[in-house]
């Protein structure tokens, strides 16, 4: 059986395709090519976190390019990055990750704001994960990010949802 930690729930897409935890009071909105959180309901939300996945078909995925893609993702951003952090890389079992974040001035509000960037990849399962949030609110959402990072799972697919028990392969 799946925990999550305390003060989270488990979120599942994809029948395992993508898993993690997200803070368990947090609003969820599920979009046509995306899921949507966040910590209050539009529009009085001061965060997004969002993701999306695609599968892939089999192949060797090990050796693709994921840190000169997250450059480029970051170098396309329309929001034209005032501020670039360092791309952190992280390795699990079956799965790459890669994220990073830069700062940009929110046009409507004229305020600072943060972006992370994340790209996923293993068992033929690739996500986008991205966090938008102000400055102002990084003490307080920084360690949502963490734990996302932390509980972050790809390609575990599971023939019930409820109990989290894997298929076998």
């Amino acid at each position: 059986m799946w925990q999550s930690k305390p003060g989270t729930r488990i979120f599942v897409a994809g029948r395992g395709a993508v898993r993690f935890d997200v803070p368990q009071n947090w609003h969820f909105e599920p979009d046509t090519k995306s899921f949507r959180f966040f910590d209050k309901k539009p529009p009085k939300e001061d965060c997004c976190l969002e993701v999306s996945f695609n599968l892939l078909p089999p192949g060797n995925w090990g050796e693709f390019p994921l840190v000169p893609l997250l450059k480029k993702v970051v170098d396309d951003d329309s929001r034209n990055p005032i501020e670039r952090g360092e791309i952190i890389q992280l390795k699990r079992q079956t799965a790459r990750v890669v994220w990073t974040q830069f700062k940009f001035i929110d046009p409507p509000e004229q305020r600072e704001a943060y972006s992370r960037i994340c790209i996923g990849l293993g068992s033929n399962v690739q996500c986008l994960i991205t966090f938008d949030y102000w400055v102002d609110d990084a003490e307080r959402l920084n360690p949502v990010w963490d734990t996302v990072m932390e509980s972050l799972v790809l390609g575990l697919f599971i023939s019930d949802p409820r109990t989290g028990f894997a298929r076998p392969d």
